[in-house]
């Protein structure tokens, strides 16, 4: 789901059938946000009307009405399209995320020339590391913050160091602005990225929640991918930069929008004792067949767990959200030292050598193949489930690892050798899109308890933040000292070390509630 690197800052789940039965009166409620009223769950009805017909021959199928069967093979599911636009201005903010992975990628040349630090790699690397000191913070405080205030007032409040930040960095005139600018995005990125997994495994149809959850990673990808197109103009242009991270405060703006029509988390409202809130928002997402029942496992969990809003960091220390928080953190450790970041950085060199020289179009190309591998993961997700995805993940990724290292340490044609350098490495961060990125900021709320969620979310990727941090800190140094080939060995090994923990540890969540999901984490301690 995310990686990012301190140097280049790259980021770092049935058979379907369309109803053909619309409600023909929609009854609309104050309290009903604006995207639910165009976005409601479709009665679903099933009319079956008994024709008398003519016996048909052995040959030949005359029957006036196609069946049920039939009909299903050309059926398409639209149950998910209620939740879609909520979900989608959640993941603004990914894409924000993304686009300040970008914005860094060229740039700091010019920056550090326009600024007077041109040529110290100490200045450069800690004009770009700051923002992950920042995302730190910021992951630290998401989860009390959205106990308190609730997810769209927690997300609207951090938009404004988003805003500020991206206006700060813009106008800098000497290192201490952009520092501070790049800080506050830091700061803004870090809640965001706690927050929007959580909304979404909270707001999204159990039936969809590991494709809409996917958001995150297309976002990312997205405002990658965009935020390199905008930057070509910088290759002529030195003030260009200043241009892209005005730019860069938009989305903040939309973000901040959109989520005064977005709906609240229905588990959030429940917690507070907002009931009747609730239940329009479940009505309106989820469908009214889905109100008592989901009201009545919310205040189940609520019941098992305590009903105090808050809970408190010491918790992550008892059972069972002691594993839980492991499991997260481990997840995020493996994800980091398998070696996404330093494939990021490496691979301009290795587009280099087969005569791609421009860094934006390596970048491009490798945001292409990630936005192709996050798509993959939408549709893969809810009907191969986290765990298969988490395992094949990590192989594809040791898999491509060996196969480059295959290329540079044994003697073969030039030709052949860049050619599977470049086939490795897209192949590796393909594999690392399609579950090692997506399934692991999503499977880590799933696994959490509704009281906990927030905190084990927070300590997850302040971990995630950490390692992040070391990776980028000492990769290349490392390389420098033991050569591409052992060091992309060992990436494979800690993927290979990641399949067998996600066999070992992980669980499938699949098509479970979230309530479902915790009762039985609570009964027996496990999820099997």
């Amino acid at each position: 789901m995310w990686v990012t690197n301190t140097v280049l800052l790259h980021h770092p789940n049935a058979l379907t059938r369309l109803t053909f039965s619309y409600p023909t009166r929609i009854a609309h409620s104050r309290k009903t946000s604006s995207f639910s009223r165009f976005f409601r769950s479709p009665k679903r009805k099933k009319r079956v009307t008994t024709l008398s017909t003519k016996k048909p021959d052995d040959d030949h199928d005359i029957s006036p009405v196609p069946s049920v069967e039939k009909l299903e093979k050309f059926s398409a599911d639209l149950g998910w399209l209620s939740a879609f636009p909520h979900v989608s201005v959640a993941s603004m903010a990914n894409f924000l995320f993304g686009y300040h992975i970008g914005v860094m990628n060229g740039p700091i040349v010019s920056i550090a020339r326009e600024l007077g630090f041109e040529g110290n790699s100490i200045l450069e690397g800690l004009v770009v590391s700051i923002f992950i000191a920042g995302a730190f913070i910021g992951s630290i405080v998401a989860g009390p913050l959205v106990d308190k205030f609730g997810y769209r007032r927690t997300f609207q409040i951090f938009t404004i160091p988003l805003i500020l930040g991206a206006l700060v960095s813009a106008q800098a005139h000497s290192l201490d602005e952009i520092l501070c600018g790049r800080f506050l995005v830091g700061l803004g990125i870090g809640v965001n990225t706690v927050l929007v997994p959580i909304y979404i495994s909270e707001v999204a149809p159990t039936k969809y929640r590991g494709s809409l959850g996917t958001l995150c990673q297309i976002g990312t990808c997205l405002g990658i991918i965009f935020s390199l197109l905008l930057g070509i103009p910088a290759e002529d242009d030195p003030h260009w930069w200043r241009t892209m991270l005005y730019v860069a405060s938009m989305p903040g703006f939309l973000l901040a929008l959109g989520m005064q029509f977005a709906v609240e988390s229905p588990r959030w409202l429940c917690k507070v004792g907002r009931l009747d809130d609730a239940k329009v928002v479940i009505r309106n997402i989820w469908g009214g067949s889905e109100v008592e029942k989901a009201v009545e496992d919310f205040q189940s969990v609520m019941k098992n767990s305590g009903s105090k809003l808050n809970s408190r960091w010491l918790e992550l220390l008892d059972k069972p959200h002691s594993r839980v928080a492991f499991i997260g953190g481990s997840l995020f450790v493996l994800q980091q030292f398998a070696g996404i970041n330093g494939v990021l950085y490496f691979s301009s060199l290795t587009f280099q050598n087969v005569g791609i020289t421009s860094g934006a179009q390596a970048s491009l190309y490798v945001g292409v193949t990630n936005f192709a591998g996050a798509l993959c993961a939408s549709y893969l997700i809810d009907k191969q489930g986290r765990k298969k995805l988490l395992i094949g993940s990590y192989l594809g990724m040791a898999v491509s690892m060996f196969l480059i290292v295959y290329s540079v340490g044994f003697p073969l044609d030039e030709d052949l050798s860049q050619s599977l350098s470049i086939l490795g490495t897209l192949m590796y961060i393909f594999s690392f899109a399609i579950g090692a990125g997506p399934v692991t900021g999503l499977i880590i709320p799933e696994l959490s308890s509704n009281r906990t969620r927030g905190k084990i979310m927070g300590f997850s990727f302040s971990v995630h933040w950490v390692s992040n941090f070391l990776v980028g800190l000492f990769f290349l140094d490392l390389v420098e000292k033991f050569g591409v080939g052992t060091v992309y060995a060992s990436f494979g090994s800690v993927s290979l070390l990641a399949a067998a923990f996600s066999h070992l540890f992980t669980v499938e969540t699949k098509g479970r509630s979230l309530e479902e999901i915790e009762l039985s984490l609570n009964s027996r301690d496990d999820l099997s």
